[in-house]
């Protein structure tokens, strides 16, 4: 079994080999950094450390002041409370400026378990990938995390990466090398393609593994850059295969499946099926039983890639 690694306490370890790099290197949190794991970097450096309290509107207008002023900015709290609490504050001080500060979340999804509805965040990527001008990552392990915050870091401009509560398997090698907008092939294969992002990813292989099984060979990408957007990647994914299923810990609407169907629809138009949460919010419960209720386990992906390649071979 793969090592399981928690991603957000990898963005904060990560954080403190960046602020001994890089002066210019300050966080801010909205009393979060317990759980956002940013307390590593605020115990190494308190002077660049900012708890701005349980004001995330502030804490978004501090980024962008200190952005402004010349400094490297990453600014965490959940991914409910941000874009969530605070759109308005992040598409006018930081999309339509275009400045450099970037927003790490965690607590992503359904996954946060026993928090229940008002902590599950099923709309962020919607919110965020709908401003002009951002970078959005989802990370599918911890190694994939390590490598986008550092890219983050050296890059110009907004960047939303997001990640989860639980760990995760590990599912590159060491010698992995993260590209930002590519997609990662993690599995080759003929009859149908398997897009996926974050904790799905691995979800994503495990399906693949037994449809494989079943005589149904499943190439598996990796669509950690969701904006922006592998495009080639999709269009040779559609015109090799015939047929995609997309899979994702986020609203059916605005997500990986709606930005995947677009590109599918204007280039290679072919039969899909979207893995996701449908239009409903979740309900509390430990986090194997709410992706399991909502639809979002290996056994999901499975029902869906022999839905889309019954469509296919009926075409």
């Amino acid at each position: 079994m793969a090592e399981l690694v928690s991603l957000r306490e990898t963005y904060g370890k990560t954080l403190v080999e960046l602020g001994k790099e890089n002066r210019d290197i300050v966080v801010l949190d909205a009393d979060l950094a317990k759980s956002t794991m940013t307390k590593f970097f605020a115990a190494e450096f308190p002077k660049r450390f900012f708890d701005c309290g349980i004001a995330e509107q502030n804490m978004v207008g501090i980024a962008a002041g200190l952005a402004a002023s010349g400094k490297l900015p990453f600014a965490s709290t959940f991914a409910v409370f941000l874009p969530g609490r605070c759109f308005d504050q992040v598409r006018m001080s930081i999309a339509q400026s275009g400045l450099n500060v970037k927003l790490v979340v965690t607590h992503g999804g359904i996954s946060v378990g026993e928090d229940g509805i008002s902590h599950q965040a099923i709309e962020d990527l919607a919110l965020i990938g709908s401003l002009p001008g951002f970078t959005v990552i989802v990370p599918a392990d911890a190694i994939e995390t390590a490598q986008a915050v550092r890219l983050a870091a050296a890059s110009r401009g907004p960047f939303y990466i997001r990640l989860g509560r639980p760990k995760l398997p590990l599912i590159h090698g060491r010698d992995y090398h993260f590209q930002l907008g590519k997609a990662v092939t993690m599995r080759q294969g003929e009859d149908i393609t398997i897009i996926a992002i974050g904790a799905m990813v691995a979800a994503a292989i495990s399906a693949a593994n037994s449809l494989k099984g079943q005589g149904i060979d499943c190439r598996v990408l990796n669509m950690s850059t969701l904006k922006p957007l592998d495009e080639a990647a999709i269009i040779n994914a559609a015109t090799e295969t015939g047929a995609i299923v997309t899979a994702e810990e986020h609203l059916e609407h605005g997500g990986l499946g709606s930005e995947v169907a677009k590109v599918v629809a204007r280039g290679c138009p072919v039969p899909m099926e979207l893995v996701a949460i449908k239009d409903t919010y979740a309900q509390s419960g430990k986090p194997a039983e709410l992706m399991e209720r909502y639809g979002l386990t290996a056994k999901d992906i499975e029902e869906a890639v022999h839905s889309v390649v019954k469509k296919k071979n009926s075409s």
